[in-house]
């Protein structure tokens, strides 16, 4: 493998629309969502080894997670490690990330990979990846991989291609953040637009050069503990200044921004496991479309539905339909599919109500 081949892989969020079963406490990436026998962020690492030296993947995530990191990917070493004290969404982390390498490996590429996602075809991932480090590696350009829509969701963001035969790597001429329903039927009409991964690759001197034109506050902010990085003080550093970084995520901040950014069409299966109904698609189902996750089921009258209990539990449905039943210990939520996207409003109003263990 190339030594100067690095990833991070973004393992802080929340996962607020699977809660109950994603928490504060543990979320999504840390559980086996899927019933596969191990986690998301296990999956993802493993992934990562095919592409990139083991000891050159570093983890982004939450400071309250570091024991849980630690427990779960047993081989990672404490400075491959970065722990946010607050959140504040990609751009600062990345941007840290890329400090941290660039002051290590002035020829480093990186590759930012979110932690929780599903992907299918894991030969074609690991040929899609190294053509993106080869390409960026040959020409100073930020690559991002395109997934080919199957549908008008809304709740990905979009990437415009220009039209080309043939081509592996594309120029970018826009991005647009979850489209309406109507705006992403257009999208799909057109034909030249791919849904954004969020897997990115380029120089890490690049991203810093973009850094310093689009956000030079934030770039400037972190410029000044460039004597910690890789040092026992780059923790304490960034506890005493992560907080006064804006909270922007990278498309913003800097993708949508930038001139030099190019598409590679992914050609293995993805899905953002972003909801509980994108995570059906990946999981077997019933005569009646019913998914069990941990769970018994014994359906009467009942189609469509997503369960997941606590401890494979037997679940027994009556006339229930395209609904979503999910427990933990403390909670039990039973919404309709259709309004999966306000679990997360429904969490926060549950946290509100009763506290902050539920969360």
């Amino acid at each position: 493998m190339n030594s100067n081949y690095y990833a991070i892989l973004m393992a802080g969020g929340v996962g607020s629309r699977f809660w109950p079963v994603s928490t504060l406490e543990c979320p999504k990436q840390f559980q086996d969502i899927l019933g596969a026998g191990e986690t998301l962020i296990q999956t993802t690492f493993a992934r990562l080894e095919k592409i990139v030296p083991s000891e050159n993947i570093i983890i982004l995530t939450n400071e309250r997670y570091e024991e849980i990191v630690k427990k779960q990917i047993p081989t990672i070493k404490q400075e491959q490690i970065i722990l946010e004290p607050v959140m504040r969404d990609t751009a600062p982390s990345i941007l840290l990330a890329a400090l941290k390498i660039q002051e290590k490996n002035k020829d480093a590429i990186m590759m930012v990979a979110p932690s929780d996602h599903w992907i299918q075809g894991l030969e074609k991932f690991v040929d899609d990846v190294n053509f993106a480090f080869e390409a960026v590696n040959e020409n100073d350009k930020l690559v991002t991989l395109g997934i080919k829509p199957t549908f008008p969701n809304t709740g990905y963001g979009y990437i415009k291609f220009q039209q080309s035969e043939n081509e592996k790597l594309i120029p970018v001429e826009q991005f647009t953040e979850k489209p309406s329903f109507k705006r992403a039927e257009k999208f799909l009409e057109e034909g030249n637009y791919a849904w954004n991964a969020g897997i990115f690759i380029w120089k890490t001197s690049s991203i810093i050069e973009n850094f310093k034109k689009y956000l030079p506050e934030m770039y400037n902010l972190f410029q000044k503990g460039k004597e910690y990085w890789n040092t026992q003080d780059e923790q304490e550093f960034i506890n005493d200044n992560y907080h006064l970084a804006n909270k922007i995520s990278i498309d913003y901040g800097i993708i949508e921004k930038a001139e030099n950014v190019y598409m590679i069409p992914a050609n293995f299966e993805w899905n953002d496991l972003g909801t509980w109904g994108s995570l059906q698609e990946q999981l077997p189902q019933d005569a009646d479309g019913n998914t069990a996750i941990n769970a018994r089921l014994l359906p009467f009258d009942s189609q469509g539905n997503i369960v997941r209990a606590a401890e494979n539990k037997v679940v027994v449905l009556e006339g229930l339909k395209d609904y979503i039943v999910l427990e933990n210990e403390q909670v039990l939520l039973i919404v309709p599919k259709k309004n999966e996207q306000g679990i997360k409003e429904i969490r926060q109003m549950a946290i509100d109500k009763f506290g902050d263990k539920l969360g």
